[in-house]
């Protein structure tokens, strides 16, 4: 292997350094940045009379909702004083999507701070008629956490409080507006990590993460929310309070109704409470950054890498050349390695730093000997550690900066990940700026990412829907973890049978028949 690792007596030191990098890890940014964006996209999709009516991502007409009266207002005020927003200015970013392709017309913000406040909510508005957006972190990227019409805005963000942690199991549990990054400094300090790690840890919160069922960099080693969230308390439409914030890690006792909410977006109840299952925070933790030419080579890489470091594996992300050149261009940050098509992202995690090492030596080598990997770099250090996850966790910024952004979360056999983007870019020529790949290899998940200088029907129309028959061909699934919100509703199909789809619409028939749950979402406008 070239540089670092160019000769075999070299890998005794590799673990005790990591080549010096000229970037430094950057704050995330804030989820309500990049306005500039916002021009470029016009929200159109939210408003059928200036969007085209044939897309499936734009919104359909408004339902025969209520609107809200100074009644109403009176009400929320009673019983939530100084916490019902009515300012425009204060309900601008709440109404904005992450990456400003979707703007709601909400009037109405209103910030619970207890279950009870948002059951006494529910079950006024369900008695109204007044339809509801349940929002968290507001870092959702399917246009499922804003209005799409005028819709209540129901924000947890004073839903903060940790309710109890258990430092013998390592279960915490707490409210559903604890953001992520929160949590985790609260539970290192505690010489535990959550299971969870997201790039938009930051602003991103706990309750919009199981809505989603967000998968995440540590999906690889600790699993799915699925697993880990082990009980819930969400408020269902009519404000009834459903209690099943269990604590143990075994319970089959009749169905398992926090199954439902998980990934549910919203649609069938607000979660106002988590309990999860934390692991210990490792005493050992390396990443390492990888060039390699060929995504075989890449994949090949994958196999030894899980074969060679098993049970301390927790991470392996790529990203390819393109991505590189984004970071490079618009956020200046420099490659640490010389130039590959195909980049690496490996975090080993453990408990023992000698034998941890020596299993990270061993693969380095086998890697090395085997001639799948040119170039590479070990953080040991936090802070170079960070420097190192940067470089894959930063994409999503760099692309903002590149054009209007079309962004694809895909499941896919994981030798079929990067022909999608290989065969994107043929299909598409040069109506489309920069086609990038990049994501969770281990999970078999890819991030596809298109570009336009502006938003571009055309570009859409050559993109959508030979994406999603691609991804059908082969099994996939359209949405690996960023879920369906407003966007891919109406694609539902290209993934689930349409028996599924018809339960799911009984599903949320019976927990909210009057549909005032994040309407719009999720599920699609016709049922077949």
């Amino acid at each position: 292997m070239a540089r670092l690792f160019r000769s075999t007596q070299q890998f005794g030191n590799v673990l005790g350094r990591c080549r010096t990098h000229a970037c430094a890890a950057t704050p995330r940014r804030s989820p309500v940045e990049h306005w500039w964006l916002f021009g470029l996209c016009s929200h159109k999709l939210h408003t059928v009379a200036d969007g085209p009516k044939s897309c499936p991502a734009a919104a359909p007409g408004r339902l025969p909702f209520s609107t809200v009266t100074p009644d109403d207002l009176d009400f929320f005020r009673k019983i939530l004083p100084g916490r019902t927003i009515t300012d425009p200015d204060l309900l601008q970013s709440s109404n904005v999507d992450w990456l400003k392709t979707v703007k709601g017309s909400s009037e109405v913000l209103l910030r619970p701070r207890t279950t009870e406040d948002v059951s006494q909510i529910l079950r006024y508005c369900n008695r109204r008629n007044l339809a509801v957006n349940p929002q968290g972190g507001n870092t959702g990227l399917v246009g499922g956490s804003v209005p799409v019409y005028d819709e209540i805005i129901v924000s947890t963000a004073l839903m903060n409080n940790i309710l109890s942690f258990d430092s013998v199991s390592g279960i915490l549990t707490c409210q559903a507006g604890c953001v992520l990054e929160n949590l985790t400094l609260y539970l290192e300090e505690r010489d535990y990590i959550m299971p969870l790690d997201l790039g938009a840890k930051g602003s991103c919160q706990i309750g919009g993460n199981v809505s989603t069922n967000a998968g995440g960099l540590r999906l690889l080693r600790y699993g799915s929310l699925h697993g880990t969230v082990l009980g819930l308390e969400v408020v269902l439409a009519d404000g009834r309070v459903l209690d099943c914030l269990s604590t143990l890690r075994k319970d089959n006792t009749g169905y398992d109704l926090k199954q439902l909410f998980i990934g549910s977006e919203g649609t069938l109840g607000v979660i106002t409470a988590v309990s999860i299952l934390c692991p210990r925070k490792p005493k050992s933790v390396n990443v390492v950054f990888l060039g390699c030419e060929t995504f075989e080579q890449l994949l090949q890489t994958f196999q030894l890498c899980r074969g060679m470091l098993g049970e301390i594996l927790s991470a392996f992300e790529f990203l390819d050349s393109e991505c590189m050149r984004l970071l490079n261009t618009h956020l200046k940050l420099p490659n640490p390695i010389s130039d590959c098509h195909f980049y690496i992202v490996i975090e080993t995690s453990g408990s023992d730093p000698r034998h941890d090492g020596e299993k990270l030596h061993n693969f380095l080598e086998e890697a090395m000997t085997s001639s799948l990997v040119n170039d590479g770099t070990v953080a040991t250090e936090e802070s170079k550690a960070k420097t190192l996850w940067s470089m894959r966790e930063r994409v999503t910024e760099a692309l903002t900066h590149d054009g209007y952004t079309y962004k694809y979360d895909i499941s896919l056999p994981v030798d079929r990940i990067y022909q999608l983007v290989t065969d994107m870019r043929e299909h598409l020529g040069d109506k489309a700026k920069s086609v990038v790949g990049y994501g969770h290899v281990g999970d078999g998940n890819l991030h596809l990412n298109i570009t336009s200088p502006t938003k571009d029907p055309e570009v859409l129309a050559a993109i959508e829907p030979f994406v999603y028959e691609w991804t059908a061909s082969c099994q996939g699934s359209i949405s690996a973890e960023h879920g369906l919100g407003l966007k891919k509703r109406n694609y539902i199909y290209y993934s689930k049978p349409r028996q599924a789809v018809a339960l799911m619409s009984d599903i949320k028939a019976m927990l909210d028949p009057k549909g005032i749950l994040n309407p719009y979402k999720t599920l699609p406008d016709n049922l077949k």
